[in-house]
């Protein structure tokens, strides 16, 4: 299919650069660009892929794709607006097209072409994050879960032997929650059980990491020793303690911390921290304990 081109040249966020076009008549090589929108599992490089071939094709210097999950983009937002929808999975998708100058009829028609070779790379690549989160998250809380907690700490660990850097590692859990589940039904404990990962969300800085690896276990990995473990419990029992529910139903939570300083095994780091929970739990719950001893 041939079509004439209007003369650009811009690079985009990606870093996609653009060749200079003058008019004339080009062939549109649909399997190739079919190949390369299904080379990545990424939406936002899928978008950016579909953006660059828009660009080679077509008087498009810009295309902005909004859904209830995703805000993708690539170029600028200059130009003649054209808004299209199309559906995915039964959903609308809103596109915006940022043009050079009005489409002809011809160059309307490879758009529509286009738009429909985008649609199922899109979809894969959605399903496969959609499908990566549920592998690293706990479907509950939305907190980080067992398996992502292993590949986090060893990382931790890494960079703390990297650049003598502190962590401390925190473990924590809801007091007396099996008498809960027992009295009232899981279904109370899992309501407790979000709203505790919720109030975790809530405290812990941006460069902490926060899992639930079973149960009514957590854990949380801080950037920092001691004190910033202890600043960070202290927030977590106090929004525990002026819960209505956890009131309601006599939970409080528990947590113990420990800090290591230089390379150690996560094993000894999440035993110094339990450790230290057991302590909490010994001096009456509703409480944290800071291990003393370091790791190095």
């Amino acid at each position: 299919m041939d079509f004439g081109l209007a003369s650009t040249s811009f690079s985009d966020e990606y870093g996609y650069q653009t060749e200079t076009y003058h008019p004339s008549q080009v062939s549109v090589n649909f399997v190739q660009i079919i190949q390369q929108l299904h080379s990545s599992l990424d939406p936002r490089t899928v978008f950016a892929c579909y953006g660059k071939i828009l660009g080679q094709h077509l008087p498009i210097q810009g295309v902005h794709l909004e859904s209830d999950e995703y805000q993708l983009s690539w170029g600028n937002r200059h130009g003649v607006n054209l808004n299209r929808q199309i559906l995915c999975k039964g959903t609308p998708l809103h596109i915006d097209y940022q043009l050079l100058h009005q489409l002809t009829p011809s160059q309307d028609l490879i758009l529509e072409e286009l738009e429909t070779l985008l649609l199922q790379p899109l979809i894969n690549a959605m399903q496969y994050q959609e499908m990566s989160q549920q592998a690293m998250f706990d479907a509950l809380t939305g907190l980080g879960n067992r398996h992502y907690y292993v590949q986090s700490i060893q990382k931790a660990l890494a960079l703390v032997q990297r650049q003598q850097a502190n962590i401390a590692l925190i473990v924590l859990d809801l007091d007396k929650f099996k008498q809960l589940n027992d009295r009232f039904g899981h279904k109370c404990g899992d309501y407790l059980l979000k709203e505790f990962g919720d109030i975790i969300r809530s405290s812990v800085r941006t460069t902490d990491q926060a899992f639930r690896i079973g149960g009514d276990e957590f854990v949380i990995l801080v950037q920092g020793g001691l004190h910033a473990a202890g600043l960070l419990c202290e927030r977590i029992v106090s929004a525990i303690n002026h819960h209505a529910s956890f009131h309601q139903f006599g939970v409080s939570c528990s947590l113990g911390a420990a800090e290591s300083s230089h390379i150690v095994e996560p094993e000894q780091l999440y035993e110094l921290a339990d450790k230290a929970l057991y302590q909490a739990k010994a001096s009456g719950r509703n409480c944290y304990k800071l291990s003393q001893t370091q790791l190095s």
